[in-house]
């Protein structure tokens, strides 16, 4: 994983998640075990509660320092346990480092221009749900534009995003920043959905989100949001570069920021859930009021001239 000491916050969570002795424990356990351990395997070796170690993987989760999976095993559920990434770069401002020229857009999630959705689906606002569960007809209520959340069982929502370089600018870098999860029925941490990111038209890559989080309250989620639905997401960080599409450091294709036609007057970004899909998990898409991340999709653009 490459990452950058720059002014991007959306890193924070893995800094937040190696400032801490536990959980550093957390990972050496892991890294040292013959297999992969469970919560309560690591609870016993920490000496800690079931419940703060839960606390503590959640985090490394987040940060994508570590996977989990429920699995069944001598009659009960499990959390397994593993650790999914093997080496954390971080690059350093160098002498002579000029800042990046940036164009910045937040989009908020009720603002898709395009949908087709199948339930389990909905889409809420931080006071209301908008209309009735499961019925795709109120996606295109007119107050679908203060939403903070949406979620759909399969299908595509699509946002057209304005570009705002000038003549003589030429980008470098795309950069989307988003909190998403799986969507399942009520909630389940250990159901995996394969979601497509296409940019104008063209696939740049697709994500398998692990599953849909709702053991806990999201961080800004409202306190009239119902419990033992999805709650929060993971943030993850899309980048277009000259060699390639990355989430996260890791690549998922050979899609280049020239191949994806960034001079047009607007861009288009689909999210979808194919019917083809491996693992037709669904998608929930957290925005501002909701989630752990009190913010809309962020769209960047680096550029020189």
């Amino acid at each position: 994983m490459l990452i950058k000491a720059d002014t991007d916050l959306a890193w924070l969570p893995l800094y937040e998640a190696l400032a801490s002795p536990v959980r550093l424990n957390i990972l050496d356990l892991l890294a040292a075990a013959p297999e992969p351990m469970n919560v309560k395997d690591l609870a016993t070796a920490l000496g800690l509660s079931s419940a703060i170690v839960t606390m503590h993987v959640r985090k490394l989760e987040q940060a994508n320092v570590i996977q989990t999976k429920m699995v069944r095993k001598q009659g009960g559920t499990h959390k397994i346990c593993e650790i999914s990434a093997s080496r954390i770069q971080i690059d350093l401002p160098q002498a002579g480092f000029i800042p990046k020229k940036t164009h910045e857009i937040s989009i908020p999630v009720g603002h898709f221009t395009e949908f087709e959705v199948y339930p389990t689906c909905g889409i809420a606002t931080t006071e209301k749900v908008i209309g009735q569960f499961d019925d795709p007809r109120y996606f295109i209520e007119p107050e679908r534009m203060n939403a903070g959340i949406l979620w759909f069982g399969k299908g595509y929502v699509e946002y057209r995003i304005p570009n705002y370089l000038l003549p003589g600018q030429r980008p470098e870098e795309l950069e989307i920043v988003l909190e998403i999860s799986s969507e399942a029925p009520g909630y389940n941490e250990n159901w995996p959905s394969d979601i497509v990111f296409t940019l104008n038209g063209v696939r740049i890559g697709m994500w398998t989100s692990p599953g849909d989080y709702g053991a806990a309250k999201g961080k800004y989620t409202p306190s009239w949001w119902q419990d033992f639905v999805n709650q929060y997401g993971l943030l993850k960080i899309i980048r277009v570069q000259k060699n390639g599409t990355f989430i996260d450091g890791q690549q998922i294709s050979d899609i280049g920021i020239d191949q994806i036609g960034l001079s047009r007057n607007q861009w288009v970004f689909r999210l979808a859930v194919e019917d083809n899909a491996v693992h037709v998990g669904g998608l929930t898409l957290f925005g501002k009021g909701f989630g752990n991340y009190n913010q809309d999709m962020i769209f960047r653009v680096h550029y020189s001239e």
